[in-house]
């Protein structure tokens, strides 16, 4: 499928266990996910079903980005640059200034896309309270930034 031919959207409450599984697939934190998350999330879909999804969890002027995932064949497709695209506009919508992540598998690719390493204890305090950046990331997880225009 082209990456033309899929459909971004906002996610919707019955979304939640396809979200679930392809985190679980990818192995990123999932457990804190619940259906009062998918107000930011967004879906990407194709013939199969659900093809990715990446969220934020907002916190007045910041965010955090979350769980960013692409269905095993479906990376490298520019599925994943797309969806971050996406939120990014969505944060930009919803007031957010700024948008952190954690990651310890991908800090490259969101270099490419104009993120910059910080230091964790950086991160403002309302980030660093939330569940993912307090116990389900590790601590040598990259803890990354983007200020948005």
């Amino acid at each position: 499928m082209l990456l033309n031919e899929m459909t971004v959207r906002p996610a919707q409450r019955d979304d939640l266990p396809a979200v679930v599984a392809l985190l679980k697939d990818c192995r990123l934190p999932h457990e804190d996910i619940g259906p009062g998350h998918l107000t930011d999330f967004l879906v990407a879909e194709d013939t199969h079903g659900l093809a990715g999804t990446v969220g934020l969890e907002r916190l007045g002027a910041n965010a955090l980005v979350r769980s960013l995932a692409v269905r095993t064949g479906l990376r490298a497709s520019g599925l994943g640059k797309r969806l971050v695209a996406a939120i990014e506009n969505h944060g930009r919508t919803h007031g957010v200034d700024a948008l952190y992540l954690l990651t310890t598998t991908a800090a490259d690719f969101f270099k490419h896309l104009g993120y910059q390493t910080v230091t964790r204890n950086s991160a403002p305090q309302a980030l660093q309270a939330t569940t993912e950046f307090s116990s389900l990331c590790p601590a040598q997880a990259a803890c990354m930034v983007k200020r948005l225009d």
